[in-house]
């Protein structure tokens, strides 16, 4: 960057405050989740994409195994509340998504897409008192993003 300044969050940082609608049309303030269990953040490109569906599905099919190590999972995308309802809906996902359709928390958590042209898919783990503690980046190795994941939080769970 020309300024110098490092964009994004990076492990040990504190998850930034972002407040963003879920599929009801909830407004989810991200800090307000802290404290009641870690966090799985996860950014991917859009509802309906197919390696996204395979994403979103597996943390779905998954979702006890988060729940079990009192973790909530959040995925966020710039699709609007109404496409993220019915994506939820389809895929019976347990798990809220939230609209950044102004990509402000894309920008701030520094989940940056492909040379600017497709949204990234970035996947944080944040701790009960709001640090990350984990970041993994991968376009294309969706399933991956739910195994690191899990693992970041069982290591974390035996660190305690």
């Amino acid at each position: 960057m020309p300024d110098g300044k490092r964009r994004g969050v990076a492990a040990g940082d504190l998850m930034p405050d972002v407040v963003l609608l879920d599929q009801n049309g909830e407004a989810v303030r991200l800090r307000d989740l802290v404290g009641k269990s870690a966090l799985v953040v996860f950014f991917y490109p859009r509802d309906g994409a197919p390696v996204c569906t395979r994403e979103a599905c597996q943390f779905g099919e998954r979702y006890q195994e988060f729940t079990d190590l009192t973790a909530e999972v959040i995925g966020i995308s710039g699709d609007d509340r109404e496409s993220h309802a019915r994506f939820a809906a389809r895929h019976h996902l347990p798990f809220r998504l939230l609209s950044d359709t102004d990509g402000e928390a894309r920008r701030r958590f520094g989940a940056d897409g492909v040379m600017g042209l497709i949204p990234g898919r970035v996947t944080y783990v944040v701790d009960r008192q709001g640090v990350v503690r984990h970041i993994y980046r991968s376009q294309l190795q969706a399933a991956r993003h739910v195994r690191e994941a899990l693992s970041a939080l069982q290591t974390e769970t035996d660190s305690r």
